[in-house]
């Protein structure tokens, strides 16, 4: 028995020295983004077969070792003011692809530590591409996952298509004597607005918009554009777009008609440029309540907003994400363009995932196959941009830990000298 004493006594020593191992690893990666502590569980380890049927009890043969587990908590979230820099606040992981150690296929990760490389590739710190689902033209997102790639070229110019203003006219207002005369607008108008919108090339030019009461509860438009900045050129405005207004009683937008459709040539830009103008959802035709664009109340005339499509070139400046994992690139020209969305893989059973080294883990037959989708959804967690996910190991419990392995090393060891006494108390019987 003093044999097997001595034995118990070594297992302990080989448990509590890996034991120790483990703890060293945690307190190693204390400040590794996105690591994920881990615990030894500690197994009894029998003398005899279970199958050997019912037995007296007996003292077993020591400890192991039986699994080392991960500790899937969350990490604290650090704010860093770096747009790629993403953490993961709940479940789930990023996934990434690309080859550790020869081996290639794809990753998963809470390391959010991004950049973008010089192909436009978001990358992590070994090279291995994001992966999510890119933009389709329309807005729309691609059921299909690939490599985020962010465009990194100059945003071409958008022609502007349509303007919105948001106005009310005053309905105490009085008409005018004389007839809307381009080259004295101001004179014969009651209110007007300017707005600024982009041909072709990307070239900024205002448009002027006049409204002239001509009775009551109508109102006439006109817009006018510089001459000098058309084809042909020709010097003061040029009327590009006539139509009228009726208003209700109450001053309720009740009809728009369009005389002639706002239509431009700018100089070196495409040719009979069509811009729509929208003043809101008209009671008669569309069925509105006439409420959400241009009124005519009994206050003074003023455009609370107004805005229009179009925009010139801009440079690729960065991107942002936000709480979905939707990424826009952000342009010189204060436009943000939709460039993809993040993919998140969520697993059954997170700690049956196998560790890969460089924060990331692999999917086994233990974790199941992963499910992939978008972060908030499906109990998968939401993106903190700009920020990143620490370590969840918790020094106090680790260096509780060490006292505790290095006690129960020290105990083993007195098992084994003990042991070791008896035995030689039963050598000196011979003498």
């Amino acid at each position: 028995m003093s044999l097997q004493a001595m034995y118990s006594g070594v297992s302990g020593l080989q448990a509590e020295t890996e034991a120790l191992s483990t703890v060293g690893d945690n307190i190693a990666n204390v400040n590794t983004n996105g690591f994920k502590s881990q615990r030894d569980v500690f197994e009894d380890v029998l003398g005899h077969s279970i199958m050997a049927g019912s037995q007296t009890a007996m003292p077993g043969s020591g400890v192991r070792v039986g699994a080392v587990q991960q500790m899937f908590t969350q990490g604290t979230v650090t704010n860093t003011g770096v747009s790629t820099d993403l953490a993961l606040n709940g479940d789930g992981f990023f996934v990434v692809k690309g080859a550790i150690d020869g081996v290639s296929g794809n990753f998963y990760s809470r390391d959010g530590a991004f950049n973008i490389n010089a192909q436009g590739s978001i990358v992590n710190a070994d090279g291995l591409q994001l992966q999510g689902y890119m933009a389709n033209a329309d807005g729309t997102f691609s059921t299909n996952v690939s490599s985020l790639q962010v465009p990194t070229t100059a945003l071409q110019p958008h022609a502007s298509t349509s303007m919105t203003i948001t106005a009310n006219l005053d309905s105490s207002s009085v008409a005018p004597t004389a007839v809307f005369d381009p080259t004295n607008p101001g004179q014969t108008s009651n209110t007007s607005t300017s707005m600024t919108v982009f041909d072709s090339l990307g070239t900024a030019h205002t448009l002027n918009v006049y409204m002239t009461k001509t009775g009551a509860n109508q109102w006439d438009y006109h817009v006018l554009a510089n001459g000098a900045e058309m084809t042909p050129a020709t010097t003061g405005n040029v009327e590009v777009g006539t139509g009228s207004f009726t208003f209700t009683s109450n001053g309720a937008l009740d009809s728009v008609t369009t005389t002639t459709p706002i239509s431009v040539s700018f100089a070196g830009a495409t040719a009979n440029q069509a811009i729509s103008l929208n003043v809101g959802t008209p009671i008669t035709g569309a069925g509105g309540t006439g409420l959400d664009g241009i009124t005519q109340f009994s206050s003074p005339s003023n455009v609370s907003s107004q805005s229009q499509d179009g925009y010139a070139s801009g440079d690729f400046s960065g991107v942002s994400v936000d709480s979905s994992g939707t990424v826009e690139g952000l342009y010189t020209n204060g436009q943000k363009l939709a460039i993809g969305q993040l993919t998140i893989a969520k697993f059954q059973n997170n700690e049956g995932l196998g560790r890969t080294g460089s924060n990331m883990w692999i999917d086994t037959r233990d974790s199941g196959p992963p499910a992939l989708g978008t972060a908030g959804s499906g109990g998968r967690g939401a993106i903190s941009a700009g920020s990143l996910e620490g370590s969840n190991v918790d020094l106090a419990t680790e260096f509780v830990n060490l006292i505790q392995d290095q006690r129960s090393y020290s105990a083993d060891s007195k098992t084994i000298t003990t042991a070791d006494q008896m035995l030689q108390e039963l050598l000196q019987i011979k003498q």
